[in-house]
């Protein structure tokens, strides 16, 4: 059915535009440019917090294979954008913020005029395509705003957002040729055969809609989407660049030129405008995971209107209502922009997965409506269970909530049945190992942040920890460790699998089953069993019981350790830490291991076979560029040297985090290098998801508050902060002193201060 077309409304005059006051600007703070260079694992574009919509400019277009071979090169663009990179291709709508895989890159729209050229070109012929040089100097990010001067056509790009809407604007030199390009090939870790399905349907003269299925790191994906214009187009066309034998009969009909329906795999679709000297062409995308009908509802519903700074401002404003939970102070600028740069990475992901009317797509690729939550995706849960979401549980407990619900609910229409692995866009893609939703869902119970069924929670937990099928865990559950012949990363699988097992146990004392709890405590104890006294690491153990007799404890590469070693993958025992330091040797060789690990170093030959791990993000042998060993410089609290805990902490905040491009020392996973640095920076950290404590290191702040949603203040003061006072003397908490290193859930929410002493030595 042709759908009337959508009325344009003109921009509204407003009486009085509402800005915010300066000293609540807190995006002012932010560089969104940090990290973008390393790796190319950030993006600089525009959305609002959780957004749907992850607007952004992609700088190039590289093949995730080379010759039938893994393009090694390919990992550089796993946001799509490289700072280094001379020339945009375009700006696409959806992006992950530092994953170590990828995905998306969804609906890629390009402003030209001129020659018509359906082709992107290449960095090194930008002129045999659409693409445009760019420069710099004349590029400008802030939160849910981006512009750039696309050179080669003298075009100026705005980009912001809603939660579902991408919004558009570009500014034409006199020009009668005029072109909007919708490339529907394009994609972020792309290949020949990545797009299963594209269809465009032109609607009317300023409405299209449309949807993309394709087939990557998400194996049954699909994108629907509504563009709509801000004045009709005279004509368009596409080129198909399909070769398959079948083509129905569609050879009656002219489909190249303005013809209203477009399909196939590999589709780039132009509209043509006559504009004048200074006139702005916009355009709204809205996105869907259920339908082009929910995308048109998604854009009446978020942005009814063409007033591109009334959408920036109230984006903007939602910024500014999720920075403002936590107000800082810092004794250098520089440290109050990497915070709240952090801070703004932390609320980019989990995104919103769900149509304003609530309905979204499952993991069983069936329309469900979400009743009395929201529904994220993008679960990240190897990396994030450690920092993210405990931070969620502070800041946005209500956020916590309904991400706990949308795993259960992942859970309910699992065909496995599991927990959320690593999950994006109604799929699972089994990135990573571990079950670690159940941390998350742990976590949130002993912090009281998700009260629902604990029976339900329970079982969703166990019978995702008792899916044999699953990595390996056929033989943990048989032998209470994984092998090495068996399954490779087994140490660490072995591991990772005990601290999810002691969640399992924790939420059973909670629910008050018995069996349960204690079935999950001998399983949780299993990390003993990898443990090798004659070399004194976590060793890879085989079938029968013997210990590998080949194994390098430097090496990160086929030593049973996934993106690690011995030396720091080994220490991973969050649960049972007093434990592990007395089968290691006791409080004293403990800390002279933990010594060594920080002094000693790790030569290139230990990593160059392991692309997340670089030597910009490694101190020593210690890793701080990848996950596994972010509770480490914390372990020192266990043995006698707490002050050594203080010193490490507030070295690697320093070294690893700063106010440039390169500014972050791997790649960000979804926020949790950055929320690794909300923590430190203000003094404590959860080294175990799952209790109620969280162990203290060094504040870099001066002070702080942090503004919960129970309405209560927790306040963080330094007494003699400064860069050389990085060791505390003593700590107080509501005017007492605290004998203890670590703080409670309970005693943050409760709110009230806590006051920091600090010293030179």
């Amino acid at each position: 059915m042709f759908i009337k077309k959508i009325i344009l409304l003109p921009a509204l005059i407003l009486i009085s535009i509402v800005s915010v006051a300066q000293d609540h600007n807190y995006i002012q703070y932010v560089n969104p440019f940090i990290g973008t260079q390393r790796m190319g694992h950030t993006y600089p574009g525009a959305t609002v917090p959780f957004g749907m919509v992850q607007l952004s400019p992609d700088t190039d277009t590289i093949p995730y294979e080379d010759n039938g071979e893994y393009n090694r090169k390919v990992y550089e663009y796993c946001a799509g954008y490289q700072y280094e990179d001379p020339t945009i291709v375009g700006f696409s709508h959806t992006h992950f913020s530092g994953t170590g895989h990828s995905d998306l890159g969804d609906i890629l729209i390009m402003p030209t005029h001129g020659m018509l050229l359906l082709n992107p070109g290449t960095e090194s012929g930008p002129d045999k395509g659409y693409r445009s040089r760019y420069s710099h100097d004349r590029e400008y990010a802030e939160p849910n705003y981006y512009s750039v001067d696309l050179l080669d056509y003298d075009i100026r790009a705005e980009l912001t957002t809603s939660t579902r809407v991408g919004f558009h604007r570009y500014t034409f030199p006199n020009a009668d040729q005029a072109h909007i390009i919708l490339d529907m090939m394009h994609g972020i870790y792309n290949y020949d055969d990545k797009n299963v399905w594209t269809f465009i349907r032109v609607e009317n003269d300023t409405l299209v809609t449309g949807y993309r299925q394709t087939n990557g790191w998400a194996r049954t994906r699909t994108v629907y989407f509504a563009m709509s214009f801000s004045k009709p187009f005279k004509s368009y066309g596409h080129e198909k660049q399909d070769n398959y034998v079948y083509k129905g009969f569609y050879k009656k009909f002219n489909e190249k030129e303005n013809f209203p329906e477009m399909a196939g795999r590999q589709l780039r679709a132009y509209f043509n405008f006559d504009v004048e000297a200074g006139e702005k062409i916009m355009i709204k995308v809205a996105l869907s995971p259920v339908s082009t009908e929910g995308a048109i509802n998604n854009m009446v519903e978020e942005i009814p209107h063409w007033d591109f700074e009334k959408t920036k401002r109230a984006g903007q404003e939602l910024w500014n209502d999720e920075l403002s939970k936590i107000r800082i102070e810092t004794t250098r600028p520089d440290d109050k922009i990497v915070f709240y740069t952090a801070l703004y990475h932390t609320f980019l992901s989990p995104i919103v997965y769900m149509d304003v009317d609530g309905r979204y797509r499952g993991i069983d690729q069936h329309i469900h409506q979400a009743e009395g939550f929201t529904n994220y995706t993008i679960f990240s849960l190897w990396d994030t269970y450690r920092a993210l979401h405990p931070f969620f549980n502070i800041v946005r407990p209500s956020g916590s909530r309904d991400m706990v619900e949308s795993m259960l609910t992942h859970f309910d229409q699992s065909v496995h049945p599991m927990l959320p692995v690593w999950s994006h866009y109604a799929n699972e893609n089994w990135c990573m190992i571990g079950y670690h939703s159940v941390s998350v869902i742990a976590d949130a119970i002993a912090k009281g942040v998700w009260t629902g069924d604990i029976d339900r929670a329970l079982d969703a937990c166990v019978r995702t920890a008792s899916y044999g099928k699953y990595d390996g865990l056929e033989y943990y559950m048989e032998k209470e460790y994984v092998p090495e012949d068996k399954n490779d990363y087994s140490v660490s699988k072995t591991l990772e699998y005990a601290y999810d097992d002691w969640c399992i146990q924790k939420i059973a004392d909670k629910a008050g089953n018995e069996a349960i709890a204690n079935l999950f405590s001998r399983r949780a104890a299993s990390y003993r069993n990898v443990y090798n006294p004659e070399s004194g690491f976590m060793h890879p153990r085989l079938s029968d019981g013997t210990f590998r007799e080949e194994f390098d404890p430097l090496n990160t590469y086929g030593q049973g350790f996934i993106e690690g070693n011995a030396w720091n993958y080994g220490l991973y025992v969050p649960h049972d830490i007093p434990e592990m330091i007395k089968m290691m040797g006791g409080k004293a060789r403990f800390a002279a291991m933990l010594d060594s690990l920080f002094k000693a170093e790790l030569g290139d030959e230990h990593i160059e076979h392991n692309e997340d791990i670089t030597r910009d993000g490694i101190i020593g042998m210690y890793v701080h560029g990848n996950e596994p060993g972010h509770h480490i410089p914390y372990l020192y609290n266990w043995t006698d040297k707490p002050g050594k805990t203080q010193e490490r902490v507030r070295m690697i905040m320093e070294t690893m985090y700063s106010n440039e491009t390169n500014g972050l020392c791997g790649n960000d996973d979804c926020g949790q290098m950055s929320a690794w640095y909300i923590f430190s920076a203000l003094g404590f950290y959860p080294v175990c998801p799952g209790s109620d404590q969280y162990s203290l290191g060094s504040p870099l702040v001066k002070e702080a508050e942090v503004l919960l949603e129970n309405g209560e203040t927790f306040k963080i003061r330094t007494v003699n902060q400064s860069e050389e006072n990085v060791y505390v003397g003593k700590v107080t908490l509501n005017g007492k002193k605290l004998k203890r290193l670590y703080i409670t859930h309970s005693e943050i929410i409760s709110g009230g201060e806590m006051v920091y002493y600090m010293k030179e030595r």
